[in-house]
């Protein structure tokens, strides 16, 4: 019997830095998170802890359709925890991936 299951992949981009930058990132900076658990970082990018603990949480909702009236599925802006820097980080679905669960843990 087959245990297949959606999911989508994201990208999680910086719209935004509202205040002064520590952390060497720039507009535009992004990473991916693909085929469940996968993490991708472009060739020569950094990306900062602080920015990715901020998001991380959500981000297994959204790899999912949710209904259309939860407020997971109309919000995609996550700003960083520092205060002073204003970051703040769009997530956007990019793919929909077709997973088999037997494959993953």
């Amino acid at each position: 019997m087959p245990h297949d299951f959606e999911l989508y992949d994201l990208r999680v981009t910086v719209v935004a830095i509202e205040g002064r930058s520590v952390c060497s990132m720039s507009v535009g900076d992004y990473f991916e998170l693909t085929e469940s658990s996968r993490l991708r970082i472009p060739e020569g990018s950094t990306f900062c802890i602080y920015a990715l603990s901020a998001v991380l949480p959500l981000l297994a909702a959204k790899q999912r359709q949710l209904a259309a009236n939860d407020w997971m599925e109309r919000d995609s802006l996550v700003a960083c925890p520092d205060p002073e820097e204003r970051l703040i980080m769009k997530i956007e679905r990019i793919a929909k991936r077709r997973m088999d669960s037997d494959e993953l843990t």
